[in-house]
């Protein structure tokens, strides 16, 4: 089958249109150089635009005592020590720098009387170092970055699906993929490839992703193309998802609603964090508030629907509209329940790839020479544990700095060598699967997966279950082979979910590889069959398709931090 084929060239493809990518466009837009940006959904409607609590930065205007140090201290003793000090240092010290970026951009954060920054705890902190816009601050950082990318004019693509990342003998040049709506192909040559297109959680069935992204498409565009996963088992399951209504699960209830002042409570009615973690009860580590949750339902005390109850109704009215309206709207759109009256319905909830593609702290460069990865797509900076909020800032801090490794890295290159054949393979691939006439449905395909993952790779896990689910997952792959393809008039989404079918595989088996491997506790990593932490094991697991995982060590943390950390305790790390 033919299909009409774009073909355009620049010198930095950046594949992602979220706050990461948009960041690194503009650096690169501002430089001089020439940058194409593509993405699969709206860009204003991008991943980021979700995140709702705020941006973490040592600023000081709350707590003047707080500095870089500390905040790298916290985020390594959240990581239970998974993360890479470098990667640590470099997003905590350019904080600040990424927050300026942002107000220079005409960011709208909230302020104090006196106009400086306002900042507030999130769990875990030592210091109030997160910074917010109400409670919709990936969607304001959104809005901003595409506002400047637009003044420095980056040319962006919505709705084109990238399906290959194009290399020869180890070295990028480029992508290959299609327009979602009438199919049309893109064969795009680019000196550097920037990835930006998010994790993997929607390969669970309760996500706060939405139904076509985070499907791992980063993981299986990287590792195609050379690249290796690190740590890929490692998961945030955010504490605070809605249960209802079905189409709807997964929907976060922001972080920003404990940080509040709101209450846990399980089906019984007891505030139930006192048992796991009585010093910081709902402020405390996500990791905890979620197990805490899944241990009380688990155990027979959750609500009927099997969850737990977050309440919000004894703070002011002011207080619940101005510092959480968002919540507000969606629990009145969504349930026609109004949160100032009664208390919200929540499960744990899929949130946050930790791990990611493998990349050096420094420049976030990869296995293949020209590729980075950038973002939920990366991996380095959040461990075990992701402190609420440093998920943003790194979009900040290494938008920035990749988009001048890019930029440097281009300059440098004496010529682009490319490969006929690895474009005729990504062409065929396409053809191939349009011309699949099977018997197995790919929206069905990914529903086993994500039941898969949901039974045995939860927030829980175990030897037996981590085994049972590598044999249906084989089942799956071997079905996978046998999917037919449909594009109508609506446009080629049946396309782009086999892809992402595909996708979740990969990431699949790499999360349970991974997950079987570290016979541990850790951070959100809870193995009921190993409920310690094994100090041998204070290593990252990195995973690729041939050497299968493969431990390797994490750095030493400076003096000047390492002085700085608490003890990372186990209390309120109970498991089934």
């Amino acid at each position: 089958m033919s299909a009409a084929e774009h073909r355009l060239s620049t010198s930095v493809l950046v594949i992602g249109t979220g706050g990461s990518g948009l960041r690194a466009a503009i650096e690169l837009a501002e430089a001089g150089v020439a940058v194409l940006a593509v993405g699969k959904r709206p860009r204003l409607d991008a991943h980021t635009a979700l995140a709702a609590g705020g941006i973490n930065a040592a600023l000081g205007t709350m707590d003047p005592q707080d500095s870089w140090r500390q905040h790298a201290a916290d985020t390594i003793k959240e990581s239970y020590h998974l993360a890479n000090p470098h990667t640590v240092e470099i997003v905590t010290r350019g904080a600040g720098r990424g927050i300026a970026d942002l107000e220079r951009y005409g960011m709208a954060f909230a302020r104090e009387e006196d106009g400086r920054i306002s900042q507030r705890y999130f769990g875990a902190h030592t210091y109030r170092r997160t910074a917010f816009a109400g409670d919709y601050t990936g969607l304001e950082i959104q809005r901003t970055l595409v506002r400047r990318a637009e003044q420095v004019e980056v040319p962006i693509l919505d709705g084109v699906y990238i399906t290959r990342i194009l290399v020869r003998d180890n070295v990028v040049f480029g992508a290959y993929g299609f327009d979602l709506t009438d199919g049309t192909r893109y064969l795009i040559h680019a000196d550097a490839v920037i990835l930006a297109a998010g994790g993997h959680t929607r390969i669970w069935r309760r996500t706060s992703s939405r139904r076509d992204e985070n499907t791992g498409d980063s993981f299986r565009l990287a590792v195609e193309a050379g690249a290796r996963l690190r740590d890929p088992e490692l998961v945030q399951f955010h504490p605070s998802g809605l249960l209802e209504p079905q189409n709807a699960a997964g929907t976060l209830v922001s972080e920003a609603a404990r940080g509040e002042g709101g209450i846990l409570r399980n089906g019984l009615g007891e505030r139930f964090m006192t048992r796991y973690d009585p010093e910081r009860m709902e402020l405390s580590t996500r990791d905890r508030v979620a197990l805490a949750a899944y241990t009380e339902i688990s155990e027979g005390r959750g609500t009927d629907n099997g969850g737990v109850w977050l309440d919000v109704s004894h703070l002011p009215r002011e207080t619940i509209m101005t510092r959480l309206p968002r919540v507000y709207q969606t629990l009145l759109e969504l349930q026609m329940l109004d949160i100032t009256t009664s208390p919200i319905e929540i499960a744990p909830t899929a949130h946050y790839s930790m791990g990611g593609v493998w990349v050096r702290p420094e420049d976030h460069g990869t296995d293949v020479d020209g590729l980075y990865a950038i973002g939920e797509a990366s991996s380095g900076l959040h461990g075990a544990n992701r402190l609420g909020g440093n998920s943003l800032i790194e979009l900040l801090v290494f938008g920035r700095i990749v988009g001048r490794a890019a930029a440097e890295y281009s300059a440098g290159l004496q010529a682009q060598r490319r490969s006929a054949a690895a474009v005729d393979e990504a062409r065929t691939e396409v053809d191939d699967l349009l011309a699949a006439e099977g018997s197995e449905n790919v929206r069905a395909l990914q529903r086993a997966i994500r039941n898969t993952m949901t039974e045995h790779a939860g927030v829980v896990r175990d030897e037996a279950g981590l085994r049972a689910g590598l044999d249906e997952l084989d089942a799956i792959e071997e079905r996978i082979g046998a999917v037919g393809i449909h594009p109508d008039i609506a446009g080629y989404a049946d396309l782009a979910h086999a892809f992402d079918l595909e996708a979740s595989a990969l990431a699949a088996r790499a999360t349970l590889a991974a997950a079987l491997e570290r016979r541990e506790t850790r951070g959100c990593h809870n193995r009921s069959d190993h409920p310690d932490l094994d100090p041998e094991l204070a290593v990252n697991l990195v995973w690729s398709p041939g050497a299968g995982v493969v431990r390797e060590p994490v750095p030493p943390v400076p003096p000047e931090i390492a002085d700085l950390i608490g003890e990372v305790s186990q209390e309120g790390k109970l498991v089934e």
